[in-house]
């Protein structure tokens, strides 16, 4: 099964502060818009994602389509294939892909022990 780029987005209370942080040990920022409070942040392969308000846990990011520079890949597998692929296996839904849209879409399932992992395809 292959889920896509892997980040981890972090539920921050500073985001200014996070960026700073962040910054000092190696880290630029790749994408998002720091004045809606979020920020998308890389260090060679590792990426991590800043938010602010946005959400109460950090979560576990997976974007089928997209590379660790989130690039277009040319072949992916798409998010409702997952998401049928992980059902079939018994995996329960938190929210899920509408099965019968195409393009962007989104899931959400969570670990045994309770980390959320979001499943987030944007094209």
């Amino acid at each position: 099964m292959k889920l896509g780029a892997f980040s981890i987005s972090l539920s921050v209370k500073n985001i200014n502060k996070s960026k700073t942080f962040y910054e000092n040990l190696g880290f630029e920022v790749l994408g998002g818009d720091i004045t809606q409070n979020w920020l998308i942040m890389k260090n060679e392969s590792t990426v991590i994602g800043l938010f602010q308000g946005m959400f109460e846990k950090n979560i576990l990011t997976f974007n089928p389509g997209w590379n660790q520079n989130a690039e277009s890949l040319d072949s992916f597998t798409d998010i409702r294939d997952l998401q049928k692929q992980l059902k079939e296996k018994g995996v329960k839904m938190l929210t899920e892909a509408d099965e019968n849209s195409e393009g962007p879409a989104s899931f959400t399932i969570e670990d045994p022990d309770g980390n959320p992992i979001l499943v987030d395809q944007h094209r």
